[in-house]
Formats: C-alpha cells, sequence, structure tokens
C-alpha cells in the first residue's frame, strides 16, 4: 500500500496546507525572529556577545567537535533551522522558495520536508567529519559551529534539477533551469571559499548536494526514500481528521 499525492502547482502563499515550502519558510525565519529579539534583550541587560552565544547558540547550532555533540546531539537537527545572520536567512531563504517551489511543482510538496531534513543532518554529518579529519579546519575548530539550511538548499537545487533540468521558469527567456543552479553553485560555494571562517560548511554542502542527486535519482526510478517518513506523518497528523487530500492506493 502506499500514499499517491494529488499534484498541482502551488504558488508560495501563507495558509496553503499543501505548500510545504512556505512552511518550512515560516519555521526558519519564526527562529531566526526569535534568537534575533532574544539577543536584543541580552544586549539591553548589559550582557557581552559571547553570553549569548554561549546561553543560546550553542544549544541550537552543532559544534565542530565530537563531544560537543554528544552533549547536544539534538543540534544535528536544529541546525537547519538557525541562522545566526541577516544575509545567511535572507540568502537562503530566496534560494529555499527558488528551488524548494520548483521541486515541489515537479515532484510534489511529499518530498520537500523528507529531503530537507535527510540532507540537513547528512551535511551536518559531513561538516563534523571535515572539521575531524581536514588539517587546515583544526584551527578553527575551538570556536566554529555550523548554522543555517545552506546543506538542505543545496539538497533542493541539485534536487530539483535532476527532476527538470531543461524547464523554462519563463516561456519568452531561452535560460534552462540548469543554468540558474549552476549559477547558485558559483554563488554559494564562492562566496563560502573567499571566507576563510566559512569555508568549513564546505563538505555540508558537498553531502547535502549528493543527497539531493541521489534521493531525486531514486525518485525517478520510483523508489521514494522518503515513503516511510511519509506515512508516519501522514498517520500522526490524521489521528484527528480522518478526511484526507490523498488516495491509499494498493
Amino acid at each position: 500500500m502506499m500514499y499517491v499525492e494529488e499534484r498541482s502547482e502551488t504558488p508560495l502563499s501563507l495558509g496553503e496546507e499543501k505548500n510545504m515550502v512556505t512552511q518550512l519558510l515560516l519555521v526558519n525565519i519564526t527562529v531566526f525572529m526569535l534568537l534575533f529579539f532574544t539577543e536584543i534583550v541580552y544586549g539591553i541587560e548589559g550582557n557581552p556577545p559571547a553570553r549569548f552565544k554561549g546561553d543560546v547558540l550553542s544549544h541550537v547550532l552543532l559544534p565542530s567537535t565530537i563531544d560537543g555533540l554528544l552533549k547536544n546531539p539534538w543540534t544535528l537537527f536544529t541546525t537547519m533551522f538557525t541562522h545566526n545572520s541577516f544575509w545567511m536567512i535572507t540568502s537562503n531563504m530566496i534560494w529555499l522558495a527558488c528551488f524548494g517551489t520548483m521541486l515541489q511543482n515537479h515532484a510534489g510538496r511529499q518530498r520537500i520536508l523528507p529531503l530537507y531534513l535527510l540532507s540537513g543532518i547528512v551535511g551536518a554529518v559531513c561538516y563534523l567529519l571535515g572539521m575531524q579529519l581536514i588539517p587546515s579546519f583544526h584551527a578553527l575548530q575551538p570556536a566554529a559551529m555550523m548554522t543555517g539550511a545552506s546543506a538542505s538548499v543545496m539538497a533542493l537545487a541539485i534536487g530539483a534539477t535532476v527532476v527538470a533540468p531543461n524547464y523554462r521558469l519563463l516561456p519568452n527567456l531561452p535560460i534552462p533551469f540548469w543554468i540558474i543552479t549552476v549559477i547558485f553553485l558559483i554563488v554559494n560555494v564562492g562566496s563560502h571559499v573567499m571566507n576563510s571562517q566559512d569555508i568549513t560548511i564546505l563538505p555540508a554542502l558537498i553531502g547535502g548536494g549528493l543527497t539531493g542527486l541521489i534521493y531525486m535519482q531514486q525518485w525517478k526510478k520510483g523508489n521514494d526514500l522518503g515513503l516511510g517518513f511519509n506515512k508516519f506523518i501522514f498517520k500522526i497528523t490524521h489521528l484527528f481528521h480522518p478526511k484526507s487530500h490523498l488516495h491509499v492506493v494498493k
């Protein structure tokens, strides 16, 4: 038995229950605003920035050491929803809206959340491995932390390109979608390479990109790697709502 989703074009809109991209945007922005105002309160009370980092950020961002992860294992999950700079969240949310909507319209909303979460976790693991195994990263290790949805956005970008590489966003503009992805890769990777502190995120981006590639290649072959996850979420969210927008097919 499997769940088959009724798909249709789902432009970004508030209150659209079928739009998983919008829901991810709202979660990320809400978390950012909560952290932003919390940091303001810390500042008003005369606390130094290091106090906010130690009290709050260290409990939601992925540390760069195995010992740090063992103390806060949930950061494998929370870090993909946590941004601590305006530029980072603005950039990630724009690309999330672009690539996420593209993938959602061509493969269905049920691809979005499993891929976002899986690639975020894989990216976090790759980040940790990179910090341990790449000698040039060792000097940055004491204060380094992984932040943001960059690995997940990379997965959505690669995944959308796998599904519809030659799609034209604008009928009158003869630019295939894969060109936009190449521009994104150059801008994204280039911005990290130019910053000695940000370069440590590259293993996470590679992990996220490979996850998006494998996930959507398997989906095109008929192997939905997120099917079990979607069934679980479906059952949880419909415990008290028997009516569904999904057909159950034997």
